[in-house]
């Protein structure tokens, strides 16, 4: 099959019916297009299929008289996709309907094909009291679980709106020249002479900044290791890890290998990359492969060193911790319908057993981040709460960035902050 609209209600249903992550079910459909315009509409359909799926999901329960989501789950997110080009991308009405009708028969189901075409031409009629109906409830305002909804809303009542807001809106396209083969700005002046809009990032010293996401493997210097994608959120990280050559470093909770190449970018030090999955352990190596980097990558659990350590202390050690992600859903929207409330307690309670077991690891003098991409107060600022409770060997460390928020024991960027990733760091110092 090469029916775009087709291909993508299928990996949408995948995603958000069946539990598969976007980035899986984008990589098992996109080979199947020859043309770039249609892997780029593919892209565009599944990340905005997931990012409303909550929002025009709801919608066809307004529009439809039986339910389609359980007999026909390609159908129903082929509909779902049918909302979105109207109301999302945009598309001309006609062009649309006319296809997403067609790929209704591309997945061998002509005879809902009626059905399909009296759906959007309904929403098309109706639209604005449909709209006004969704806009009620925040769960389909924002396109958000309620229990996210409520989280977000009791840990910061002030920012909720603009936070639950800002998941929704397409995050810049952000790099990080790699400073052992380029400057930043020789990789710019690369970048606009090639016609892209490129500007450095006010005041990360690393990050590059474009309106828009991208093929990168297509930009100058990808190949040649110049740059990594990487948002700003995230590359705070070795701002705050201060690392000098000659340090012991571990990177635990490794993968993809982001902060630890920055790291390596930044200091001559001897690095542990450290990861429990062995599939999410190779793109380690392979990233620090492309950028010209070396680090001893190891497979262990983060949680129990003695399968890993040799025993020697750390200078610095970085805990990217497991966590809900909550922090970068307008990234990785499909986070918003794999992610459960009864999730939180497990990672809370592998974030509290990870960062008590790396603990002793650390050299007096030393220092130790520890890092989410979350906005919920339980996995950042009660975790490192906990932990230094009753604990007389450890030192917060003042942080203050130019964006973001105090938090107890820490510092937290919230969605939009700066046009950033949401993020919570704390910095602990051994005694």
């Amino acid at each position: 099959m090469n029916d775009t609209r087709a291909l993508a209600a299928q990996a949408l249903a995948d995603v958000a019916l069946h539990g598969m992550s976007l980035r899986e079910a984008m990589e098992q459909r996109a080979p199947k297009l020859r043309d770039p315009r249609d892997r780029a509409l593919l892209m565009a359909l599944l990340s905005d299929g997931a990012r409303w799926w909550l929002r025009f999901d709801a919608a066809l329960d307004r529009l439809l008289d039986k339910p389609l989501r359980r007999k026909e789950p390609e159908v129903h997110a082929l509909l779902v996709l049918g909302l979105v080009q109207l109301d999302i991308l945009e598309l001309q009405d006609y062009a649309a309907v006319a296809a997403t009708v067609e790929a209704t028969r591309a997945l061998n189901r002509p005879r809902l094909a009626g059905l399909v075409n009296a759906v959007l031409r309904r929403w098309q009629r109706e639209r604005i009291n449909l709209l006004a109906d969704l806009d009620t409830q925040p769960q389909t305002r924002y396109a958000m679980p309620p229990w996210l909804v409520d989280a977000i809303s009791s840990d910061w009542p002030a920012q909720a709106d603009a936070v639950l807001a800002d998941g929704n809106r397409e995050p810049p396209l952000m790099l990080r020249a790699n400073r052992r083969r380029v400057t930043r700005e020789a990789l710019i002046e690369q970048l606009r002479a090639d016609g892209y809009t490129a500007d450095a990032h006010p005041w990360l010293a690393d990050g590059i900044v474009l309106p828009h996401s991208s093929d990168v493997t297509r930009m100058p210097g990808f190949a040649q290791g110049l740059f990594a994608v990487q948002d700003g959120a995230a590359q705070v990280a070795a701002d705050v890890a201060n690392v000098r050559d000659g340090q012991r470093v571990l990177d635990a909770c490794a993968a993809p290998g982001g902060k630890a190449c920055h790291l390596l970018e930044r200091a001559d030090v001897a690095l542990t990359a450290l990861e429990f999955d062995t599939a999410r352990a190779t793109r380690i190596r392979q990233n620090l492969d492309r950028l010209g980097l070396q680090a001893d990558v190891r497979i262990g659990d983060a949680g129990d060193p003695s399968g890993w350590w040799d025993g020697k202390l750390f200078d610095r050690i970085l805990i990217d911790a497991p966590c809900s992600a909550t922090g970068v859903l307008r990234r990785r929207p499909d986070i918003r319908l794999h992610r459960r409330a009864s999730d939180i307690a497990a990672l809370v309670a592998q974030q509290q057993r990870i960062l008590t077991a790396l603990w002793p690891l650390l050299a007096p003098g030393g220092r130790l981040v520890y890092i989410t991409c979350s906005l919920l107060r339980a996995e950042n600022e009660t975790v490192i709460g906990n932990f230094l409770a009753g604990r007389n060997d450890a030192n917060v460390l003042p942080l203050q960035l130019p964006v973001g928020q105090a938090a107890t024991n820490g510092w937290q960027i919230l969605p939009g902050d700066g046009d950033l990733d949401g993020m919570y760091y704390a910095v602990l110092e051994r005694r």
